[in-house]
């Protein structure tokens, strides 16, 4: 098994990594660039925290050979005594070391040094050169590969200035101290320090917050009471931002298409207004064509290069918004509509699941025989409640463990850390298999913490990650450039809670590969001895602020509404979005009905006039029967009417007359149009 599990753990991650960027990402339209430096980062992360587990094994075995080799005498007595001899005094047991035996998932020497200096080295040059640069790159208005290179080197310039600044100052520092020479393992060992300092204040804040937000989510999630109120909430909020983003893009397209009108075919600045056209929508650019042959020659001011590039920036910013907008709207009205039917199905007295809009995926095979109604109405009504509370306390006990050892990992006599207690009660034992599993647990504990952190704040509309494929270049980036900062400080951080590093603990023990390669970092002490065992400690402050949502409550002084049980706003909100959703719920159905009924009269006299025709083609009448055709005309008339009679009460009840087609449409304030996702389907041109 020598190199077999390293070379399994490879593989899993990469597809892990893979199936979060398809997740995210759009595989097919977005740059290949920007997916592979996502992927990349993405990778390496999740590499380091698959592998340290074995690094941590492997350096165990490595050590309890290194003590084996420190006492030989009471080793080779105890190989020549027979079983009575053992167990005298003289030799007791319990001074004796045991016979290592090498792990299952060793990794032989210099294997792993080599991988970490190419995953580190590789991950730093992504997050603080090449992704920042690209996502500049990729933001940028501009028509031209120069361009767009030369507004990303303007606005990195700043960006790598301050980084460079801190980095000056520390060197400053060490070269003021005349015991230090200034080598180049001593220059990487400070940049190394400087990275993982901004990486630590970082993961602290939200380390912090995912402790408590996690085991809290899975608990108030076994209340379906407070899901529904809580999705209500969520569409009341995107109702207005689906408005903002309709109303942002049709400003826009206004714009587009004045210039689109004033620059004519023969400019020289017409490939550029063609280029922006193209990234507009299909019904905006079928608009523009028709007002621009409908036009009588007005000719407006004639746009500059410049003006141009930031209308460019504009366009993308706008249709991607938009499009985020209506994917979450869609699945948004998918989480209430089956949040509604879990309510209705608990009252019910039958025990089966009943579904107000059967989608696809119900009628799979896995729904047809696995997951039936019936074993839908169990989880839904009896055993997810208790489930998601079990893994709530199971969770909470973990968040606890993470920060009690945060508070006590620089004592080690006593040792206090209980990670470090597990570690060494294992290593004790040499099982490495538990000591893997300790490993992996409270590592990937701590990284879920962390990233689904990542993974669900928002910074106003710049970083967002949107599942469904809507996430845009600059968030998939932006999140890259976190994984790369967060994971280092956090695997460091990880070997101090289990007394593996020997600047925190202090002892004399051979280092991880890991460790190593991130060199000493007594050579700053005031980092190695001060912030790296005092800062992890304000974790124990953040977590008391995220239990009381003193976060939440300071963004809703400031006018970003959040979710507060008790807040005169918030049940408004509810309120708001439980109207938004039964209006949404009626005017499904109503087009569910009648897609119905045009489907049952289609399959009815299809049938009919099927049959009524003879072999030879011709159709056979009674004295008594009129034609089929006449027969079917007479027969769909009444239904036509009907639809139409309903299609004109439904616009009589919006409160906007304009048309719903035309991409110009705007509504007043204060009323909300019609919500409902139009005929085309949103994941069309996914």
């Amino acid at each position: 098994m020598s190199g077999a599990a390293l070379a399994v753990v490879v593989v899993v991650v990469f597809l892990l990594a893979l199936y979060l960027l398809q997740r995210y990402g759009d595989l097919r339209r977005q740059q290949r660039m920007v997916l592979l430096g996502t992927l990349l980062s993405w990778y390496l992360c999740f590499l380091i925290v698959f592998i340290l587990p074995l690094d941590v094994s492997t350096t165990i075995y490595k050590q309890c050979i290194l003590d084996n080799a420190n006492h030989p005498a009471p080793v080779t007595q105890a190989r020549h005594t027979n079983q009575t001899e053992s167990r005298s005094s003289v030799y007791p047991t319990v001074s004796l070391p045991k016979v290592c035996e090498e792990p299952w998932s060793y990794i032989p020497d210099g294997i792993l040094p080599v991988l970490w200096r190419v995953v580190y080295w590789t991950s730093q040059f992504l997050t603080w050169l090449l992704l920042p640069f690209m996502q500049s790159y990729a933001r940028s208005g501009s028509f031209s590969r120069v361009g767009k290179i030369k507004t990303a080197l303007i606005e990195n310039a700043i960006y790598y200035g301050t980084y460079l600044l801190i980095f000056i100052s520390l060197l400053v520092y060490v070269a003021a101290h005349p015991q230090w020479q200034l080598t180049w393992r001593e220059l990487q060992t400070i940049g190394i320090t400087a990275a993982n300092t901004w990486g630590l204040f970082l993961l602290v804040l939200l380390l912090g917050y995912g402790l408590v937000e996690i085991p809290r989510s899975y608990w108030l999630s076994s209340s379906h009471g407070y899901l529904l109120a809580k999705t209500y909430f969520k569409a009341a909020k995107m109702a207005t931002e689906k408005a903002s983003a309709e109303e942002n893009l049709a400003d826009v397209m206004e714009e587009v298409a004045g210039i689109h009108g004033s620059v004519r075919y023969n400019h020289c600045l017409r490939k550029c207004v063609d280029t922006i056209i193209a990234k507009c929508p299909t019904e905006y650019q079928e608009e523009m064509g028709r007002n621009v042959e409908s036009s009588c020659g007005e000719q407006n001011a004639l746009p500059t290069k410049r003006s141009l590039n930031k209308l460019h920036k504009k366009v993308i910013s706008a249709v991607q918004r938009h499009s985020q907008t209506q994917v979450q709207w869609s699945i948004l009205l998918d989480q209430a509509f089956h949040l509604e039917d879990v309510a209705e199905s608990q009252s019910s007295p039958v025990r089966h699941f009943n579904h107000s809009f059967p989608s696809v995926r119900h009628h799979s095979w896995i729904y047809r025989f696995i997951y039936t109604p019936t074993v839908e109405w169990y989880w839904e009504c009896v055993l997810r409640q208790g489930f998601y509370r079990l893994l709530a306390v199971l969770l909470c006990l973990l968040s606890a463990t993470v920060v009690w050892s945060e508070c006590t990992f620089f004592s080690t006599h006593p040792v206090l850390s209980l990670f470090a207690v597990f570690v060494q009660m294992a290593e004790k034992q040499h099982n490495y298999i538990c000591i893997e599993m300790a490993c992996f647990v409270s590592i990937l504990f701590l990284c879920v913490c962390v990233y689904s952190t990542v993974f669900r704040i928002r910074v106003f509309n710049y970083y967002y990650l949107v599942p469904h494929h809507q996430t845009d270049a600059y968030s998939l980036q932006f999140s890259g450039m976190l994984f790369c900062r967060l994971t280092p400080p956090l695997c460091l951080n990880f070997l101090g809670l289990i007394h593996m590093d020997s600047a925190i603990s202090h002892q004399d023990r051979i280092q991880t590969s890991y460790t190593s390669i991130m060199g000493s970092m007594r050579v700053l002490y005031f980092i190695s001895d001060g912030f790296y065992i005092y800062y992890p400690m304000l974790v124990l402050l953040l977590c008391l602020a995220t239990f009381y949502s003193l976060g939440s409550r300071c963004l809703n002084l400031l006018g970003f509404h959040q979710y507060i049980t008790d807040d005169h706003l918030t049940s408004d909100l509810v309120d708001e979005g439980r109207e938004l959703i039964r209006r949404e719920r009626r005017i499904k159905q109503k087009a569910e009905d009648g897609e119905n009924r045009r489907w049952a009269w289609r399959e009815r006299y299809g049938v009919q006039e099927a049959t009524g025709r003879t072999r030879g083609g011709y159709t056979q009448l009674k004295d008594n029967q009129s034609s089929p055709v006449t027969e079917i005309n007479n027969s769909v008339t009444p239904f036509t009417r009907r639809d139409e009679e309903e299609e004109e009460q439904r616009c009589l009840l919006q409160d906007n007359s304009s048309y719903e087609g035309s991409p110009n449409r705007r509504s007043t304030g204060g009323r909300y149009l019609s919500l409902s996702p139009s005929r085309t389907g949103i994941f069309d041109n996914v």
